[in-house]
């Protein structure tokens, strides 16, 4: 499974591991010597004008937690150099052959829908599966999004 920024990372693992499958959720999907830098512009994707953190990523999880997390990420962040990541061309010449599916949270305020739909139809030909929630869905609803990863995901 490969989250948001993890679309740029998970299909790298996916080849490298032989992967049975890989499932992107909420994803950013590249395209061969795409940066991530240009990749926001190369894809049409616009900013939602939601200022708030918490508001554009974890709307639909409690509070305290969102704040937590909010937390954690920006003391990590204070600790990270993202020059070279955001700024290095993703390497595969082509996606990898592995079966991949994209899971669309229709409650998702960064990647809308709208934004979601259209950009998996042309990066990767395929229709997303849908469910409720946000950003963070693994935190807003765990049991659904590990029902829906047992459901798609090869047994074994």
């Amino acid at each position: 499974m490969a989250h948001s920024w993890g679309g740029f990372v998970g299909p790298l693992v996916a080849e490298r591991a032989k992967a049975a499958a890989l499932v992107l959720v909420t994803a950013m999907i590249p395209s061969p010597a795409e940066t991530p830098a240009d990749w926001w512009a190369r894809t049409g994707h616009a900013t939602s004008g939601i200022d708030d953190e918490y508001e554009l990523y974890l709307h639909d999880v409690p509070r305290e937690l969102g704040e937590r997390v909010l937390a954690h990420d920006r003391a990590l962040a204070e600790k990270m150099d993202m020059d070279r990541a955001y700024y290095e061309p993703w390497p595969l010449a082509a996606w990898p052959e592995v079966p991949t599916r994209y899971l669309l949270c229709r409650d998702d305020r960064f990647f809308t829908p709208e934004f979601v739909r259209r950009h998996v139809k042309e990066r990767l030909g395929i229709v997303p599966d849908e469910m409720p929630g946000s950003h963070m869905v693994m935190l807003s609803r765990p049991g659904e999004l590990a029902d829906y990863l047992a459901r798609v995901l090869p047994a074994g």
